[in-house]
């Protein structure tokens, strides 16, 4: 499979997992129907968007309208289960596998686009991350970028294994998936050990 193709498929994927998370979210802060919407969509779709921005292009959901079909999906799905309930651990681990797709499809797309390689990194982590921290600001709920899990250095350390592989001609393919089990293993061994970064104690 064209390796573009493959991204492309992907970030069905990565959309749905983004938007199930906000969407569940949303509906545990007591948001109605469109508030749920609203909040699925700006976490799925907002951090392809400002990549895209960024570099000169227009954002993803303009070129390809069928990102919103796994938005709406996501939603459905959260209104038929109904009930309030905790982010649970395989709703996680879809964020995660869309942490990692956004990921690697942010970095392949900027060094497609020929941004310098450190601006490829930046663009890789916000296309990575932005989504989940405009979700939570929204919401009202302390961003779990800032204070837990790694979600930033787990995209770091996957954008910095894409654009080192590639920079080293690596078959696509292969660099798309070691960056993106890079990304899988730093977070997951983060939440099973509750690890994070370290943070300024008051003395």
């Amino acid at each position: 499979m064209d390796l573009e193709l493959l991204v492309y498929s992907l970030d069905l994927v990565s959309t749905f997992a983004f938007a199930l998370v906000g969407a569940r979210v949303a509906a545990n802060k007591g948001l109605d129907y469109g508030g749920i919407l609203f909040i699925a969509a700006i976490a799925a779709i907002s951090g392809g968007t400002l990549r895209n921005i960024f570099i000169g292009q227009r954002p993803p959901w303009i070129q390809y309208p069928w990102l919103f079909l796994p938005i709406i999906a996501a939603v459905v799905i959260t209104i038929a289960i109904g009930k309030k309930q905790e982010v649970g651990r395989f709703a996680l681990s879809l964020d995660t596998l869309g942490l990692a797709v956004a990921t690697v499809s942010s970095a392949q797309f900027a060094l497609s686009n020929d941004a310098p390689l450190l601006a490829a990194l930046v663009l890789a982590i916000v296309g990575a991350v932005s989504g989940g921290l405009f979700r939570d600001i929204l919401c009202q709920v302390q961003p779990v970028l800032l204070h837990r899990e790694t979600v930033g250095t787990s995209a770091f350390a996957g954008a910095i294994c894409y654009i080192a592989m590639a920079s080293f001609g690596i078959n696509e393919g292969v660099t798309a998936l070691v960056s993106g089990l890079a990304v899988v293993a730093v977070r997951e061994i983060s939440i099973k050990f509750n690890w994070n970064l370290p943070k300024v104690i008051s003395r």
